[in-house]
């Protein structure tokens, strides 16, 4: 059997596994051959990205189509694709925006983007009512910490290993994956770090103990907060995106021992949030308020890259001080995608619709563990949901080489997912998904699964 060359520690699947070189060969004709040769010639090469694994020439929906023709349900997406692909009123939006106003200079506002910020903070539970705009996840997040800093007076954070918040240098300190850390040097002084909140691979052996596994890692964050007894923020993936789903129960006593110990709470939702669990920010699923939410991905659409950052009122300390003077920071052709993309999900129920939609799912799935013994756990909020696959169901030992041969059998059906930590397909749905685009990517791993098991006997 073919060894996948993949970490079990990263949000994607490697690029350097042999079955991608084998897929490749089967699948992929000589002009895209020929295109993949010329992107490896010039772009910068790194992991989890290059080479490529093919070329694309159109996006619709749920869908992605290459440049062979052949067609394949996207439930990756890179996480933009709450309304779809190309969706008519996102791209109408940003063709009209481009004819009036195409872009806004520094030091002047606009419509497009203070209508957005005042929707943001109408949406936003709690009292997050300020808002501030940027190109990415990593440089929202990027600019909660230095708010934290300013608001606090301290510079140190805590969060969690295995997590994903950015590959900027200050968002890979905080993040918790080997892949962006290992070698790279010094790295942001004071950002300590937790386990996660992950029952099924609880470091402290918790296990199957109902609950035991959240609150043991609240009590060790607690304890971690009070031996630093200054740190600024703690900041977490409110929804792991591998995914790993804490109980209420965590986060009501994560946010009860910031406030203890005088630390912010800083949730980050970039992949996530605008409804793809169900609620329109994940963190309505646990009761509290986190003293900053990140969001982004979906938010520009598919089209513009576009994130922002969302505070309580008492945290808009910072008028002397620039955290995030970017150029684009309020660009009104990325802010009249946001509004589109709002008011898509808004007006067609998309928010219920994904709860409805991935709780059928979600059984449909759990349903498959009883027939396929590399199945270890099945777990999801909404279009967000994770099959994690094992060797052995007592062990939990990882199936990372099989998760590897799932992915590309699915892919070689007309579906693209990715692998996370190794061993998770990780199922990152659209909110437009038909029920029957579900079920024909529940077939298709149902099937995927029943030929890799059939190659291991």
């Amino acid at each position: 059997m073919t060894t996948a060359v993949a970490s079990n520690l990263a949000e994607g699947d490697s690029n350097t596994s042999p079955r991608r070189a084998d897929w490749q060969a089967r699948h992929l004709d000589a002009e895209a051959r020929e295109l993949l040769a010329e992107d490896a010639r010039y772009f910068l090469h790194q992991s989890l990205s290059t080479p490529c694994l093919n070329v694309l020439d159109g996006a619709d929906g749920a869908w992605i189509t290459d440049t062979s023709g052949h067609r394949y349900l996207d439930f990756h997406g890179n996480a933009v694709h709450q309304v779809g692909f190309g969706n008519p009123r996102v791209v109408a939006a940003v063709i009209d925006q481009l004819q009036t106003l195409p872009f806004s200079p520094r030091r002047y506002t606009n419509r497009p983007a203070i209508a957005l910020a005042r929707k943001l903070a109408e949406l936003a539970p709690g009292d997050l009512s300020r808002v501030l705009f940027t190109t990415s996840g990593a440089t929202a997040n990027s600019a909660a910490i230095q708010l934290a800093r300013v608001a606090t007076g301290r510079h140190k954070t805590i969060s969690m290993w295995n997590a994903f918040h950015g590959g900027t240098l200050d968002t890979i300190s905080i993040g918790g994956e080997a892949q962006f850390r290992a070698g790279i040097g010094p790295l942001l002084a004071g950002t300590e770090h937790v386990p996660p909140p992950e029952p099924y691979r609880c470091p402290f052996r918790c296990l199957d103990r109902a609950g035991a596994c959240d609150l043991t890692c609240a009590r060790y964050l607690e304890y971690v907060l009070e031996k630093e007894g200054d740190v600024a923020a703690v900041i977490a993936e409110t929804v792991r995106n591998t995914p790993s789903i804490p109980s209420a129960r965590y986060w009501q006593a994560v946010r009860a021992a910031c406030d203890r110990h005088g630390a912010l709470l800083i949730l980050d939702e970039v992949p996530h949030a605008l409804g793809r669990t169900g609620r329109f920010f994940t963190v309505e699923h646990f009761g509290i308020v986190p003293d900053i939410l990140v969001i982004g991905k979906g938010l520009g659409g598919g089209i513009m890259p576009l994130a922002a950052l969302i505070a309580r009122e008492g945290l808009n300390v910072a008028a002397d001080r620039a955290l995030g003077h970017f150029t684009h920071e309020k660009n009104p052709v990325a802010c009249a995608a946001g509004l589109a993309v709002i008011a898509e999900i808004e007006d067609r129920g998309l928010v219920a619709r994904a709860a409805e939609l991935g709780a059928w799912a979600l059984e449909e799935l759990r349903s498959l563990q009883g027939r396929h013994t590399l199945i270890g756990d099945v777990r999801g909020l909404g279009l967000l949901m994770g099959v994690e696959l094992v060797r052995n169901r007592s062990t939990r030992e990882p199936a990372i080489d099989e998760a590897d041969a799932v992915m590309y059998e699915c892919l070689s059906r007309g579906l693209s997912l990715k692998t996370a930590m190794g061993n998770v397909l990780h199922i990152s749905a659209p909110l437009i998904v038909s029920r029957d685009e579900l079920g024909l990517a529940i077939a298709i791993i149902d099937d995927s699964l029943t030929e890799v098991e059939r190659v291991a006997r």
